[in-house]
């Protein structure tokens, strides 16, 4: 396939893909929150990394950990996040999801999930590594 063929059928494809991401329906427990896209980044990592650091969130969301903590004091006061001591150093929070909206946010987020899991299963982990540089690439063209 050459790079024009390439572009035309992204052009295709991406459009398609976010209209059907965006129809993925939130959940009646989360409508209210008004969450933007780095909530969804924040919040799937937690569900599927379990709980973590305000520093270990920082860093995968790559942001600065005061953005995160605004997030978490967000997400905590509408108790879809609580923080809780670290047992192994008092002085850490650990943040994990509630349990009351975990059920919620894992029946919104997971088939997004198990989506890139059933396109990603068949390449090896240098094609894995080409398409996630190459969505960066792209990425960082729109901002350019």
């Amino acid at each position: 396939m050459e790079v024009d063929d390439a572009v035309r059928a992204l052009l295709l494809l991406m459009p398609r893909m976010v209209g059907r991401a965006k129809r993925i329906k939130i959940p009646d427990e989360l409508q209210s929150l008004s969450l933007a896209p780095r909530h969804l980044s924040l919040l799937s990592y937690l569900l599927f990394d379990g709980p973590m650091t305000v520093n270990e969130l920082a860093e995968r969301l790559e942001v600065a950990p005061t953005t995160v903590s605004l997030m978490i004091g967000e997400l905590t006061k509408k108790d879809v996040l609580d923080r809780r001591e670290d047992e192994a150093d008092r002085r850490r929070r650990i943040i994990g999801i509630t349990d009351r909206m975990r059920p919620a946010i894992d029946g919104w987020l997971a088939q997004g999930a198990r989506a890139w899991q059933k396109a990603l299963a068949p390449l090896t982990p240098a094609q894995r590594r080409l398409f996630i540089d190459t969505l960066r690439a792209y990425e960082d063209g729109l901002t350019d």
